[in-house]
């Protein structure tokens, strides 16, 4: 479970996140969209542990991120936009050294490798160097570093970009999987299409403040058409920098100005 209550994150005098609050529970795939400079990777930090709020608290299955930073991050697993891979290690070299650094034992990680191997479709390059990966291998490489402890939450920035098809088929089979199993699945993606396709429920933040939080349903009952699409909705709250803060799914009021 992610709780984040009153959340504010400042750079300066510039607010970058505005007193957010939600809260994604176990089991849902939740997907955090927003424009370019909205918070949404600010939001993902703080989540993760890579930054401190400037006010409010941050929960990782009810551990402080600023009080229990070590056992918050014991329970998360995060994959970045641009992950970090030693390029001189091949793959199973790369897990190997995650395993260690999660304390398991040898024979453990073993299995594990396998199971991730097996998983991410990874027996044709997992012991090529990662100097040699295309940036779908890597991105797998990454995800399975990522989810090799099993964590009960898993935190995505832009998990799509660039990838083929097929990778991204198999990506959103395993996120959907992830989330049926109990995994609080935590998304912040450009791509409208992956989180209409598989997201639990949206949220939209503008100008750093929470301008949506709901189901697609919740949206077609408040909005003013029942049809109305995601990339709709999203640009109707976004443009301009009219998005206000909002809870249960209720739409803002647009501004008159």
């Amino acid at each position: 479970m992610i709780e984040l209550t009153d959340v504010t994150r400042t750079y300066g005098r510039k607010v970058a996140v505005d007193r957010l609050s939600m809260t994604i529970p176990p089991g849902e795939l939740f997907a955090f969209l927003g424009p370019n400079g909205a918070g949404k990777t600010t939001t993902i930090k703080m989540i993760v542990g890579l930054l401190r709020p400037t006010s409010g608290a941050v929960r990782v299955c009810g551990h402080d991120t600023l009080s229990e930073p070590q056992e918050a991050a014991r329970l998360l697993g995060y994959v970045p936009e641009e992950p970090f891979l030693y390029e001189k290690l091949s793959g199973r070299e790369f897990l190997e050294f995650t395993g260690r650094m999660r304390g398991f034992s040898p024979a453990e990680t073993t299995q594990r490798i396998a199971r991730q191997t097996e998983a991410f479709v990874m027996a044709d390059f997992v012991d090529t160097l990662v100097e040699t990966y295309s940036h779908g291998m890597r991105q797998r490489l990454a995800f399975a570093s990522a989810m090799l402890h099993d964590p009960a939450v898993l935190v995505v920035d832009e998990p799509t970009v660039a990838l083929d098809p097929r990778s991204v088929r198999l990506l959103k089979d395993l996120l959907r999987e992830k989330a049926s199993g109990g995994t609080t699945v935590f998304v912040s993606t450009h791509t409208l299409a992956l989180a209409e396709e598989i997201a639990d429920r949206i949220g939209i933040v503008d100008c750093g403040r929470l301008a949506f939080l709901g189901t697609r349903d919740d949206a077609r009952r408040q909005a003013s058409s029942p049809e109305m699409s995601l990339e709709r909705l999203f640009l109707d709250l976004t443009e301009g920098g009219n998005g206000r803060e909002s809870s249960g799914g209720r739409l803002p009021a647009r501004s008159e100005e």
